[in-house]
């Protein structure tokens, strides 16, 4: 790890690499925005993984002080991963022979059957809580007529993986066993809202003759006022509907062509990793 920290720079940027030359020119400059911005708390951090993103790098973090900036939260609230364990032997899986080629081939298959990828979406709306409870709290989402259309909309994407480097895997541990591993987020929902609130933002930092440069993408909104609070509601509903997308996916996987396998009745019913 190593620190940034000269005439470019309101606040030090921490990186964890070895060296300068291992982050791109775009990613630095974008790195270099944040630190220069008035509300930053502390410093700039970036990650291994760190490339250019939307007005903040990928693999970037940051706290900021009485603001919150929807373009560094992303387009894609709430992506995150989900993995389990099974006690399912990774060998038999590429060794049992099934009318359609060998068992993990028969699972990738209905994986592909039973979750919709890209800008597909279900044909029949899904069961949802989140979105059940928010509709349930109409009241807290209304105030904002050009997203709340988009709740009813949302069921037909839980249970989906969208694309990008979203992806879903059968993996082998190091004894042996099949892991799930899935990575995605709140799909077209969250995009919609972090570009509705991003606009607002820019509107207003151009109205308060913000010192944030609108080129920098990365126009804010206080906490304490009505807009900055809209989105927080609308951000954690995302949260928590990327959080439900992820499971719902998961718990399809689980299951797929487990009925036809005769792998999954001998060797057991999958169980959940910690």
């Amino acid at each position: 790890m190593f620190v940034i920290y000269n005439e470019k720079t309101r606040r030090p940027i921490k990186v964890w690499l070895e060296n300068i030359d291992q982050i791109e020119k775009s990613c630095l400059d974008q790195a270099y925005h944040l630190a220069d911005l008035p509300f930053i708390h502390k410093w700039v951090c970036l990650m291994p993984d760190t490339h250019t993103g939307k007005g903040m790098p990928i693999g970037g973090v940051i706290a900021t002080e009485g603001v919150i900036i929807p373009n560094a939260v992303g387009v894609d609230i709430g992506c995150g991963m989900n993995f389990i364990s099974t006690n399912i032997k990774a060998a038999a899986l590429k060794e049992v022979v099934t009318g359609n080629g060998t068992l993990v081939q028969t699972i990738i298959a209905d994986i592909m059957r039973n979750i919709p990828v890209g800008f597909n979406s279900h044909i029949e709306k899904q069961t949802s809580h989140v979105l059940d409870q928010a509709l349930e709290q109409a009241e807290k989402y209304k105030s904002n007529q050009e997203l709340f259309p988009l709740i009813e909309s949302a069921y037909y994407q839980v249970g989906t993986l969208g694309g990008g480097n979203h992806f879903i895997e059968l993996q082998e541990d190091q004894d042996g066993y099949m892991g799930i591993m899935l990575h995605s987020g709140s799909r077209h929902f969250g995009k919609r809202i972090c570009d509705a609130y991003h606009k607002k933002a820019r509107a207003l930092n151009e109205l308060w003759y913000s010192q944030v440069p609108d080129e920098y993408r990365l126009a804010f909104l206080p906490v304490d006022s009505e807009e900055g609070q809209e989105y927080i509601a609308w951000m954690n509903l995302a949260m928590d509907y990327a959080f439900e997308n992820r499971a719902s996916m998961m718990q399809r996987v689980r299951y797929c062509d487990r009925e036809n396998s005769e792998i999954f009745r001998s060797e057991g019913c999958i169980r959940r990793g910690n």
